[in-house]
């Protein structure tokens, strides 16, 4: 039996060709005026307030929005809501002081690791740069492959199409003009998904009978709400550090620190994200929470599709698809400039290359490379949420260790290397396994009767706590 979609294949092929152009020809005709290194990697440090702002908000929301946090509420209740909204906001607020710090001590540098380079040795911090470009790496894959499934839920079209020009557009423009060029399209992104957002929630609020509502999951789900419900616990806290941790390594963040014209500019610019992330973030989950109280068979992924596409209308159907290339393409080019980036400033450093060797070169034959690696995972519709996970758990491991490095001259390489081992071997420990039902530590090397079952059903929880708060164990026995 054939499966019926929302609109045909060749209309679906259509949209993705024209909105892929049209940011791909914005984006090379504007960065033509401006050439060099220094609008490739910092814009020429002269990014003023409006842009800056829709830069870092249309950046920080991908095409995972439209998956992710409705799918944890559905499970995770109210709390996965918040903890995914304040997480993907916090790093926002943590940004005017690190962003302060770095932009002080290193107001002539690009990116994190530079600032890493000049603090540790030659060796923590290439594996400092390492975790950064995996995690990355990771995110370009759920990105690609979010947008790729989206539009094969709607129209059928295969995933490789979707995949291979999405890639190939956003690699042009951003390959070519370089975070001048990202920066300048992310202003066109931000007010195109605003304005399919709105269009989006006012539906959701005016056509579903009074259903989006707290009353109405109360009524239908008030586990989801209740305070006793131990989910809305610990995957809140799960949700928030994962993601907080992981936007502070993001590299395409620190090269908005350091585009900023001033620090006044990249203060008010931060401030302005925090608060128009949470709203949308939260409403995302929120959507998860209705849908799973209207038909608790719901796929979880498609949480959000379920209440705005159910009575399959084309047009919403076609806001939805532009809706998901525009937050693809937004946060796509912010990686592929953000990796290019390292590489380029920091590679020469890593892998001991002589000046010869043009590092601007050579980041674009790597990152074309790794899309094709990212390419075919993303044709293949594997699922990655387990390999986004361990990538979280990576940067949880280092985030307390290298941005406490900011603040403390006493910690060394050492010390550093000590606290990021043991935060990593214990997580690992604890992560559990692709079911979720066991772990290395718990089910494999003891059995897992022997442990209370608080433990044996939160062990992604309590192997993001342990990653991330062990370490400061280190720094206080090192202290004494």
């Amino acid at each position: 039996m054939n499966k019926t979609y929302f609109i045909n294949q060749s209309t679906s092929i259509t949209l993705i060709i024209i909105v892929s152009l049209i940011f791909t020809f914005l984006g090379i005709y504007y960065s033509k005026k401006y050439p060099g290194l220094n609008n490739y990697l910092t814009a020429n440090r002269n990014i003023g307030f409006f842009s800056l702002t829709n830069s870092l908000v249309a950046s920080a929301l991908g095409a995972w929005i439209l998956f992710g946090p409705p799918s944890a509420a559905t499970w995770g209740g109210i709390g996965a809501v918040i903890g995914y909204a304040l997480g993907t906001a916090f790093p926002m607020i943590l940004l005017i002081f690190l962003g302060k710090k770095i932009r002080n001590e290193f107001p002539k540098g690009s990116t994190l690791i530079e600032f890493m380079r000049k603090k540790f040795g030659k060796s923590l911090f290439k594996l400092i740069l390492f975790m950064s470009i995996f995690y990355m790496s990771i995110f370009l894959c759920a990105e690609i492959t979010a947008v790729a499934l989206l539009i094969n839920f709607i129209s059928g079209t295969k995933l490789w199409i979707t995949a291979l020009v999405v890639l190939l557009s956003t690699l042009t423009y951003t390959l070519y003009g370089g975070l001048k060029a990202s920066i300048f399209t992310d202003n066109i992104q931000m007010i195109v998904m605003a304005i399919l957002l709105v269009i989006s929630i006012s539906y959701l609020i005016s056509f579903t009978d009074n259903q989006f509502s707290f009353s109405f999951i109360n009524e239908k789900n008030s586990y989801l709400l209740s305070s006793n419900y131990i989910p809305n616990y610990t995957s809140g806290l799960t949700f928030f550090i994962a993601v907080a941790a992981t936007n502070l390594f993001h590299q395409g963040n620190w090269q908005r620190v350091y585009a900023a014209k001033d620090y006044q500019t990249l203060k008010k610019s931060l401030i302005f994200s925090f608060f128009i992330i949470i709203p949308i973030i939260f409403f995302m989950g929120f959507s998860g929470l209705v849908a799973i109280s209207l038909d608790p068979k719901i796929s979880p992924d498609l949480a959000f599709f379920s209440l705005l596409l159910k009575d399959q209308t084309e047009l919403l159907s076609l806001i939805v698809m532009i809706l998901g290339l525009t937050l693809t393409i937004s946060t796509v080019d912010t990686l592929i400039n953000a990796i290019s980036s390292l590489i380029v400033v920091d590679g020469s450093a890593t892998f001991n290359l002589t000046k010869k060797i043009n590092n601007l070169k050579l980041s674009k034959y790597i990152i074309i490379i790794l899309s094709i690696i990212i390419f075919f995972i993303a044709s293949k519709g594997f699922s990655i949420l387990y390999l986004f996970l361990l990538a979280d758990l990576f940067c949880c491991a280092f985030v307390l260790t290298v941005f406490y490095s900011f603040y403390n001259k006493a910690l060394n390489e050492k010390i550093a290397y000590i606290s990021i081992s043991v935060g990593l071997i214990a997580g690992f420990l604890l992560f559990p396994s692709p079911d979720f039902s066991k772990s290395l530590l718990v089910g494999i090397l003891i059995p897992k009767e022997i442990f209370p079952p608080i433990v044996s059903q939160s062990l992604l929880f309590l192997s993001f706590m342990v990653a991330t708060f062990l370490p400061i164990t280190i720094f206080k026995i090192k202290k004494n």
